[in-house]
């Protein structure tokens, strides 16, 4: 697998990591887009890679199209929403989260040719539907919004934060599969003089399409097959924007100045999640930056060879638990051992999940001693993520 600079043969062992830092893609990439399995620490990341942006001096916005909503309270906002909203305490910072219908409309209100189409649009109840629920959209407008983010010129910086993996893909996929919806057959069904003048049944429609009508006017409603026609004859020339922003957004994110981040937690579901998104980055050719791998054990000592296991087990073994300090003494020698055990596990896990993948960058971010949800812990995992404090 190549970063984006290019180079980087395909090798085993997670040791050939050509970094153990995101410092250089914090000081120098244009979008850096976070992605991972859920409940790994992914917003967190997003969050913290944000503000060390911002604290290099670099005007950045953070993205969430997570509905979780914990971007806000970890940057000490009341809410977030489709504006962008400045961060206190971190200057540079701002932070909203994707309102899919406000988006959507927003794209209705922008590219249709007439006050009047944009109503009739708004108001139709199969739009408000699709708007709201349909599978893909969400990722579609994430698209649009990355797009108007970036065509402003007003960010150095864009971070965004992606729902979990198996979803994330659909932020890849998404754009295609609705832009393919709109302009199908289902499209050109709709389209058909018959349909437009509301004659489903007649001859006009074609013998196909007026069985199809008839049949579906029957288990639908008229009313719903009228909702449906007026949509795509609403859209009728805005599908080839639709195609146009989806192909200069997904170009943007190929580009060197992108970046995709990959996080994990030390579990092997997780880990197996981080690979397979991996190897898709590299097969649809995407800029990767690496894996951050979050809430890694860290051995006392600061790494498993500081002293052999043999030897902490011969020593507490050999303490006297009649005496109240030799016993503390032993207790804690005994979570050593166990801590690196731990340690162990994790290792093992990561080197078997990405065996054969050399991620440009991997970053391990130690266990916190208690849950982020500030900014001030999230200064501390930037320190992480960057290598301004060794893990």
């Amino acid at each position: 697998m190549s970063d984006a600079n290019g180079g980087g043969a395909v090798v085993s062992g997670l040791v050939q990591a050509r970094s153990r830092s995101l410092d250089d893609v914090v000081a120098r990439r244009h979008v850096i887009v976070c992605t991972g399995a859920g409940g790994v620490g992914k917003t967190t990341t997003a969050a913290a890679l944000a503000i060390e942006a911002a604290r290099r001096g670099r005007r950045t916005i953070v993205l969430t199209i997570d509905p979780a909503r914990r971007l806000a309270q970890s940057l000490g906002l009341s809410r977030l929403d489709t504006a962008p909203r400045p961060v206190p305490g971190v200057d540079g910072l701002d932070a909203m989260m994707l309102d899919m219908k406000r988006t959507f409309d927003e794209i209705v209100e922008r590219h249709a040719t007439s006050p009047d189409r944009v109503q009739r649009i708004l108001d139709n109840r199969f739009y408000q539907q699709l708007s709201a629920s349909l599978a893909g959209t969400q990722e579609y407008m994430a698209m649009e919004k990355l797009y108007d983010l970036d065509q402003t010129g007003r960010y150095d910086c864009i971070v965004i934060d992606t729902p979990p993996t198996r979803n994330a893909l659909d932020f890849l996929d998404a754009p295609k599969r609705l832009t393919d919806f709109l302009e199908g057959r289902f499209l050109k069904m709709f389209l058909s003089p018959g349909i437009a003048a509301g004659r489903f049944a007649t001859r006009a429609v074609g013998v196909g399409t007026g069985l199809f009508m008839r049949a579906a006017s029957r288990v639908t409603g008229a009313v719903v097959l009228d909702d449906l026609a007026e949509f795509f004859q609403s859209f009728e020339g805005m599908y080839e924007g639709f195609k146009q922003r989806a192909q200069a957004v997904y170009h943007l994110l190929q580009r060197p100045d992108s970046a995709f981040v990959v996080v994990s937690s030390p579990e092997p579901p997780s880990l197996r999640e981080a690979s397979y998104f991996l190897r898709r980055l590299a097969r649809d050719g995407m800029p990767t930056a690496g894996v951050v791998v979050n809430r890694v054990t860290v051995a006392p000592g600061g790494h498993v060879g500081a002293a052999p296991t043999a030897e902490l087990m011969e020593a507490a073994a050999a303490l006297n638990p009649d005496d109240d300090i030799e016993r503390a003494t032993a207790v804690l020698l005994e979570l050593a051992i166990e801590a690196r055990a731990i340690v162990g596990r994790q290792q093992q896990a990561i080197e078997a999940a990405f065996h054969g993948l050399t991620p440009p960058r991997l970053v391990e971010v130690p266990l916190a001693g208690g849950d982020v949800h500030d900014v001030d812990g999230l200064r501390w995992i930037a320190d992480h993520l960057t290598g301004a404090t060794a893990a």
